[in-house]
């Protein structure tokens, strides 16, 4: 006897939305996402289409109707509550804009709860596009099914960073001069966790011993190779899911 097949299917598309979801609910859809849905996916009515909303989790809805503008979806039912992420923040030196693109999308996609831009002496560059920047995390959320969004932060000098640091929260360090065994060091300081990664100039010694002189770093070494800004800030950040996230529970 032939299995009956999942619904909605994996193949459904995926789309985060402003409106607050809840079963018997009607959402409707214009610009971007009503094209992508009605022009580029082709759905047509009772098509299924998987809508979060950042705060109650992941819903199952239908194609209702389709204008020439605007896609209606019914809601049917929920699928998942919005997940419990790991309170893990990367503190990421702005990058030029192509490289940092990739920290936000990696950083999406690994399970980081917060990031925080940081800008240091040898920053190539000083500003962040900030409605540029959300809309590479939530497409990244979409395509990875995540059901919480990441928080992302205005840029803040490095200064003010520390100035203003949770003591309660422990900062790792990737310190390119050396530190302790990463993994070693995830593991004794679970969380909550920041992770610090420097720009493609490194840090300089005022801002290195700035940093070193907080209470709660530890500096890690990220092996015996030179990465870059972010390579560091995506593999110290997998690392750390690895020994102390959440890639440890079962699904």
């Amino acid at each position: 006897m032939p299995a009956t097949p999942t619904w909605p299917p994996k193949s459904t598309p995926r789309l985060f939305v402003d409106a607050l979801l809840d079963v018997g609910g009607t959402v409707t859809l214009d610009g971007p996402q009503a094209h992508y849905l009605a022009r580029v996916m082709r759905l047509g009515p009772g098509d299924a289409v998987i809508l979060c909303d950042d705060r109650t989790g992941e819903w199952a809805s239908q194609v209702a109707n389709l204008g020439k503008r605007e896609v209606a979806l019914a809601i049917a039912g929920q699928l998942r509550p919005r997940e419990q992420v790991p309170d893990f923040t990367l503190c990421a030196a702005l990058l030029k804009k192509d490289r940092f693109d990739l920290v936000l999308e990696k950083a999406c996609e690994l399970g980081v709860r917060r990031i925080q831009p940081v800008l240091t002496r040898r920053c190539v560059a000083d500003k962040l596009n900030l409605e540029r920047a959300r809309a590479i995390l939530v497409e990244a959320a979409e395509q990875c099914a995540r059901t919480a969004l990441p928080e992302l932060a205005p840029p803040m000098k490095l200064e003010a960073l520390l100035k203003g640091w949770d003591p309660a929260r422990v900062l790792f360090f990737a310190d390119e001069n050396g530190g302790e065994n990463a993994a070693q060091q995830f593991a004794s300081f679970p969380g909550p966790a920041a992770l610090l990664t420097g720009p493609e100039g490194g840090f300089d010694e005022a801002e290195r011993t700035a940093v070193r002189a907080l209470a709660q770093t530890r500096a890690i070494s990220l092996g015996p190779r030179i990465l870059r800004g972010e390579t560091a800030a995506i593999a110290a950040t997998a690392l750390w899911m690895g020994t102390s996230g959440d890639w440890q529970t079962a699904t």
